[in-house]
């Protein structure tokens, strides 16, 4: 839930809009799941339960919420990713430009590539150990249709578990510049197979203790990332 940070007051309603989107469309919130309570949300984000509603509604009339009434209602998650058709990767990056993407893909790789680089320097707790082997074997496991939300999840585990907060607001905001591009990537087997891989050598080299080693396997692995989608560009 760091994406789930408090807002600032002179833009209030736009940011609270901004971050309840990031939570969904990163899946910190899955489909069919419904927001925090009200009060605990308002006070998460620093705002008023009155510009929190406001937020709500307006994204349950841009399809992304689902709002119920009742001893069970909330705000229900309804948006799911769209599977990629062709042309749906080219379409993304016109919308964001190349230059753009270019800038995105570098500012992922460096906070990327520093967060598992200060985790693995850390002190690592046996709690702490255990949520990153946890967030990795939930990714191995993951359904086709889970895989994006999970590996999400997976990344944006590594810089939470440095316990700094602007790291991993940090990090998941470089993620949510790519979102949409990597939902328009066609889900090849192979692909996932060799992602498994080196999503293994990352945890290996943060559990070791060897920052060089998590350093170069997440670059290794982002670089890979990169080059595919140069590949279904070209």
């Amino acid at each position: 839930m760091t994406v789930l940070r408090p807002v600032r007051a002179g833009n209030a309603f736009e940011e609270t809009v901004e971050r309840l989107l990031q939570a969904i469309k990163l899946g910190v919130v899955p489909p069919g799941d419904k927001l925090p309570p009200e009060r605990e949300l308002a006070v998460r984000l620093g705002i008023s339960r009155v510009t929190l509603r406001e937020a709500i509604r307006a994204l349950s009339d841009a399809g992304y919420l689902d709002v119920r009434r009742g001893r069970y209602g909330g705000a229900f998650v309804i948006y799911v990713p769209p599977k990629p058709e062709d042309g749906d990767l080219r379409q993304a990056v016109r919308e964001m430009g190349r230059a753009d993407l270019s800038d995105a893909l570098t500012f992922r790789l460096a906070v990327e590539c520093g967060a598992a680089q200060v985790l693995a320097a850390s002190e690592l707790t046996e709690e702490k150990r255990a949520v990153l082997v946890r967030r990795l074997s939930e990714l191995n496991a993951a359904a086709i249709e889970d895989y994006r939300r999970l590996d999400t999840a997976f990344h944006l585990s590594i810089a939470e578990l440095t316990g700094s907060t602007l790291l991993a607001t940090t990090c998941a905001d470089a993620r949510s510049r790519i979102s949409d591009l990597l939902n328009a990537i066609p889900m090849l087997q192979v692909n996932l197979d060799h992602a498994a891989v080196q999503h293994q050598a990352i945890v290996d080299a943060i559990l070791s203790g060897d920052p060089d080693a998590a350093r170069r396997a997440v670059a290794e692995h982002l670089e890979g990332t990169a080059a595919l989608l140069r590949a279904f560009l070209s």
